[in-house]
């Protein structure tokens, strides 16, 4: 019971990008960069390794972005004219690329980093992917001229990059869709559609991420205006619930949302968020068991999987390394307190 995981993204070393940043700025170019995105990659797995998490990531250390470290591997894509956007229903503004034609691979986007880590664990791998929907939301549409077209255009793609992963050896491939959190009507007319054509033909486990975002002051600022209670989940999981998804990853720890909606995704594996990523104080394993016994009221044990509530790219590294002794700590600890029926000693 209880096997911890992360959502992928941990914090770059110094020495490979600059710090406490969401958009870093590489420290060195060519064979260079390469040799040190590998570096990180052993030096994160080895962590993860050490910390106890049953399924480890790369840490998307060979990404700047986790929607345009995709991108950059996309035919009718435009880096070079980027423009200012308003992304996520305008929460903030971002540079973005457009895109000007027809969309295809140029050819493979991550078989160097999950080859790599793949050679270096043992553990079983999780390598993650923007969904459709959120790449959507994070590009300016100058040529399909309809979010849904897009969307399925980007899925295909999407799909044709997960089913080359699985081939590497990777044993579980994530979705990120932030976006879900958003446009909810869209979630339930094309976004879930979208998210399953990425998924066609693989057999490797799939999640979909779904968050309330980094601990970015944009964030931060748009949870207080979601009041008392954040009821976006409750929106979106019954569809999710009847998708061909295997896993759903949500916003637990420290969020207003209420955990009976848990409930709706019945039939699922849950990864609940049981570490906040926007505060750099550390979990203790009481509060992390605490929480994971909370969620089992609503969650069966053998379904609950303790997770990250989102990626940790922008956090300080010896946070992001404490955290997740405490998020393997707290999974301990819960299996210590709770039997195989999810009811206390």
């Amino acid at each position: 019971m209880f096997e911890p995981t992360i959502v992928g993204s941990l914090p770059k070393p110094a020495w490979l990008a600059e710090t406490g940043k969401l958009w870093p700025q590489w420290r060195a170019d060519g064979a260079d960069l390469a040799a040190a995105k590998r570096d990180a990659t052993l030096l994160w797995l080895k962590a993860q390794e050490d910390a106890g998490l049953a399924v480890v990531t790369d840490g998307e250390q060979s990404r700047q972005h986790f929607v345009h470290g995709f991108l950059e591997f996309v035919d009718g894509i435009d880096f070079e004219n980027k423009v200012k956007m308003g992304i996520r229903d305008n929460r903030y503004d971002a540079m973005v690329p457009q895109v000007v034609g027809p969309l295809a691979l140029k050819g493979r986007v991550h078989a160097d980093e999950a080859r790599f880590a793949r050679a270096h664990t043992h553990k079983k791998l999780k390598i993650t992917l923007p969904g459709p929907m959120t790449i959507v939301d994070t590009v300016a549409d100058r040529f399909y001229g309809s979010k849904e077209k897009l969307a399925m255009a980007f899925a295909e793609i999407l799909n044709t990059e997960a089913r080359a992963l699985e081939a590497d050896g990777v044993d579980v491939i994530q979705f990120d869709e932030p976006a879900f959190n958003v446009y909810m009507d869209d979630v339930r007319s094309w976004g879930i559609r979208a998210l399953e054509r990425s998924i066609e033909g693989l057999h490797v486990t799939t999640v979909v991420h779904i968050c309330y975002g980094y601990g970015i002051k944009a964030n931060l600022d748009w949870k207080e205006t979601l009041g008392g209670e954040w009821r976006q989940y409750e929106a979106i999981f019954p569809a999710i619930a009847a998708s061909r998804i295997d896993q759903v990853s949500l916003e637990c720890a420290n969020s207003k949302v209420p955990p009976e909606l848990m409930r709706l995704l019945k039939g699922k594996d849950v990864l609940v968020g049981v570490i906040d990523v926007a505060s750099d104080r550390v979990e203790t394993a009481e509060e992390v068991a605490a929480t994971i016994g909370r969620a089992l009221n609503y969650v069966p044990a053998a379904h609950l999987i303790p997770c990250t509530n989102c990626g940790m790219a922008p956090m300080d590294r010896e946070v992001a390394l404490a955290k997740l002794t405490a998020l393997t700590q707290g999974a301990a600890l819960a299996r210590e307190r709770y039997t195989d029926s999810g009811q206390p000693r």
